[in-house]
């Protein structure tokens, strides 16, 4: 059967089609804000001196806070009472900017909770440490069970133990921190805050000497 000059036509196109779909598939085709990235590291990295400093000041405080853990723990505590006392003066102004709303009251007795919890806090800082001590041992407590009952959920998983130790490790700090109270509620909150500076002081010391690298490469 002879076919026209139509049908070769249709049959070549036909046959060029997936050529061409796959020459543009080739073309590679530059991300969108593809160089934004390296812009932004280079001018970051032009003030790693920043982040040396910032490193540099969290674990120097963070020693200072080691120095004297009580002393911290009180600090901390009376910080926590002024921030409790300002939300609930500002609960209780927007109480009363929202008269209109149908939970006023709970509004209004939320504010007051806070500015009388923040108040004897910061009155007694003592016995506000031994308080937030018990708020962090309850919630040891409660996780280190969770962990440990969801370790036994998932034997099957790889690693399950690693999650089953977490749990117990936890168990055994809350119950320390109850054995030890009121004296552990002295020095834990301190303690935790020193670390957690030191830690974040060394992380954003450690980022600032890298962007230095950076910054000598591209230089």
């Amino acid at each position: 059967m002879l076919r026209g000059p139509r049908s070769s036509a249709k049959l070549t196109g036909s046959r060029k089609r997936p050529v061409q779909q796959w020459k543009r598939h080739e073309t590679p085709q530059t991300p969108p804000g593809g160089t934004s990235h390296g812009l932004e590291y280079a001018v970051v990295a032009s003030k790693w001196g920043w982040f040396v400093a910032l490193g540099s000041v969290l674990i120097l405080v963070g020693i200072f806070a080691l120095g004297d853990v009580v002393a911290f723990t009180l600090v901390s505590v009376i910080f926590i009472g002024a921030m409790l006392l300002v939300g609930g003066i500002f609960h209780i102004i927007h109480a009363f900017m929202t008269k209109a709303w149908s939970a006023f009251a709970l509004n209004l007795i939320m504010g007051a909770v806070y500015v009388i919890g923040g108040l004897l806090i910061m009155d007694e800082p003592v016995q506000g440490s031994v308080i937030v001590t018990l708020f962090l041992l309850a919630t040891l407590l409660v996780g280190g069970i969770m962990r440990i009952v969801i370790a036994f959920r998932h034997r099957e998983l790889t690693g399950w133990w690693l999650v089953l130790l977490g749990g117990i490790i936890s168990v055994f700090l809350a119950f320390m921190l109850y054995a030890t109270l009121p004296w552990s509620g002295l020095w834990v909150l301190g303690t935790l805050i020193a670390i957690e500076l030191l830690i974040q002081g060394f992380t954003w010391l450690r980022l600032g000497f890298s962007l230095r690298r950076m910054a000598r490469s591209s230089g």
